[in-house]
């Protein structure tokens, strides 16, 4: 049986964007050691604006089936997964 993928919203607040994907960053790290949290896919969006979803990781494909694991709109070149 394939299992269904579900997104869980939990409010926090921060000074701004930047630092709501800090946290966003902080908390997927601290949660890493679960299997079925799909780091890449995390995003955040203003608490009136939930429709408006702003990326936390790059998470562009890279050789060999891996995925850049900087924040989104970084600078320079994608990396391989490690802890950011």
């Amino acid at each position: 049986m394939s299992r269904e993928r579900f997104v869980v919203h939990l409010p926090v607040a921060a000074e701004d964007l930047v630092a709501a994907r800090r946290l966003a960053r902080v908390i997927t790290r601290a949660l890493g050691f679960l299997a079925d949290i799909d780091r890449g896919g995390t995003t955040v969006s203003r608490e009136d604006a939930h429709s408006v979803h702003h990326w936390v990781y790059c998470d562009r494909r890279l050789a060999g089936r891996r995925r850049c694991s900087r924040p989104a709109d970084h600078d320079g070149g994608c990396d391989h997964p490690t802890a950011t």
